[in-house]
Order: structure tokens, then C-alpha cells, then sequence
């Protein structure tokens, strides 16, 4: 597979965000960034103090957000706004209302069949991320990480005009794909897709998957990898989409599409 044109402007515009330009011009990049995006800066540091917009991006909080501490809880895994979830219909799943994608091949060949029938007809959820949003991901419950799988691809924007008109935009975009369990033994996974300008995807926890450098596929498999609910495991270098994919009957959504979330939040309850 050659690299496509996206992924081509997606590094140029990485290399541009992780430099750092000096103290004034840096300054004066960060403070329009935030002014033209109306970034809420008041749980983070100010945008002076970032070295590089890649740093601002992906910013930490300086104090930790609360959440629900009941481990049937699920809280949203970042700032977001819900642009579909439901029911997925066999493999099918809404990309946006009036287009399916099959989630069989947004899970791609790495995922064994089994593991993709587990969540046939069960619960999906779309999160994007804007570039005005915080960049960071995390648990949304305490769950288990059996396999994570880099698949390269394009990296076409993922905002509400792109969804409607690019078939399978989830299928075609470059991805990360965290198969899981909950701490119940349900299966589900995370799926983080990348997008225009996305220069990296970070898998804290996976040093070798190095996102938007390589054309060739790469997955790797655990034993002991657990990740406590609320625990911060990478970021997007920009605004992307994470997909949610869950059992039949795990989870029970207290979300609609179009709700706009936060980090935190509590968006639904684990079904018993």
C-alpha cells in the first residue's frame, strides 16, 4: 500500500506542531490556537507555558476530574461529542444517520472471528473529538487489554461534513484497535481512528506502535495488561474519533447522538 496524499500533509503538519519555535513566536501560536478554537484553558495550564502546539494538544489537567467510583458506572473516555451510538444491527453500526459501516472490518483482519461475533448486535458508540477538545484518552471502566493492533490507512477528516460523505470513512482512516475485557469477563473494544493532521496516535502502554510512519500492520498480545477505570493511556496529536463496541446486553447507555461529553462523565451502567 503507498502512502496516501493525507497521511503525507498529516506528517508535514506533525513535524510543524512538534517544533519548537522559540518562546515569543511559540506564544504567539499557542494564544491564537486557543483564541481562534475557543479552547476552555481553565482546567489546564497557560498556552505560554507549552513548548510546542503538539505540547498544548496534548495537555494535561492540572487537577485530576472526579468520577464515579461505583464499577458499574462507565464514564466517557474523553471530551467529545456523541456524533452516533446504539444498537448494532449483525456487524453493522452507524457511521452517521443514513450510513452503516461494518464493524467487522473496521476491526480489521487482526481480530480473530470469534472475537468480532462477540459484539454482533450489541452496543456502539462514536465519540469525536474536535481540535478544540482535550486530547487525551482513558478507561472508561477497569478492564483488562488483550491485544492491541495498529492498521495503517488514510487519514481523512472525521468532523460531521466528512462522516456524511466519505463511505466508510472508519474502515479506510488509519486506526488502533484495543480488544478488552471488563472486569465481568465481557468483551469490547476501543478503537481509535486517526484523522487529517493527526501526527501520532500514543499508545502509552505500546511503545512499538508508532502511528502515521509505517505501512504495514503490527499487533501485539498481553497476559497481565490491566487498566484501572479513569487511567489516562495516550492521546491524539489532534482533534480524531474513538469507537466503542461492546457486547450484546453489556452496557446500558444514559447518551443520545448529539450529546456533547466530558471526560469523566458518566454515560452509561454495566448490566449485571
Amino acid at each position: 500500500m503507498k502512502q496516501h496524499f493525507t497521511s503525507a500533509i498529516s506528517q508535514r503538519f506533525g513535524r510543524f506542531a512538534s517544533k519548537e519555535h522559540g518562546r515569543r513566536f511559540q506564544t504567539a501560536i499557542n494564544r491564537a490556537y486557543v483564541k481562534a478554537m475557543g479552547l476552555d484553558m481553565s482546567d489546564f495550564d497557560a498556552p505560554e507555558t507549552y513548548p510546542s502546539l503538539n505540547a498544548l494538544f496534548t495537555r494535561k489537567f492540572l487537577h485530576k476530574r472526579t468520577f464515579s467510583h461505583d464499577t458499574l458506572d462507565v464514564i466517557s473516555p474523553c471530551d467529545s461529542l456523541i456524533t452516533e451510538c446504539g444498537t448494532i444491527h449483525e456487524d453493522l453500526a452507524l457511521q452517521i444517520k443514513g450510513m452503516s459501516y461494518s464493524i467487522d472490518g473496521v476491526l480489521g483482519d487482526g481480530i480473530s472471528s470469534d472475537s468480532k461475533k462477540s459484539v454482533h448486535n450489541g452496543t456502539f458508540v462514536n465519540f469525536y473529538l474536535s481540535p478544540r477538545d482535550y486530547h487525551r484518552y482513558h478507561a472508561p471502566i477497569d478492564m483488562q487489554v488483550l491485544h492491541a493492533v495498529h492498521i495503517p490507512g488514510k487519514l481523512y477528516p472525521v468532523n460531521i461534513p466528512s462522516l456524511k460523505k466519505q463511505v466508510n470513512l472508519f474502515i479506510e482512516n488509519e486506526r488502533v484497535v484495543l480488544e478488552c475485557l471488563s472486569a465481568e469477563g465481557k468483551r469490547f473494544f476501543l478503537i481509535l481512528v486517526g484523522a487529517l493532521n493527526v501526527g501520532e496516535m500514543e499508545v502509552s502502554f505500546e511503545p512499538r506502535i508508532r502511528t502515521n510512519t509505517t505501512l504495514t500492520p503490527s499487533q501485539y498480545s498481553y497476559k497481565d495488561l490491566y487498566l484501572s477505570k479513569g487511567d489516562d493511556f495516550g492521546c491524539f496529536r489532534m482533534g480524531s474519533t474513538i469507537v466503542m463496541l461492546c457486547e450484546k446486553e453489556m452496557i446500558e447507555l444514559g447518551i443520545s447522538t448529539g450529546h456533547t461529553v466530558r471526560f469523566a462523565q458518566t454515560i452509561g451502567r454495566l448490566s449485571v
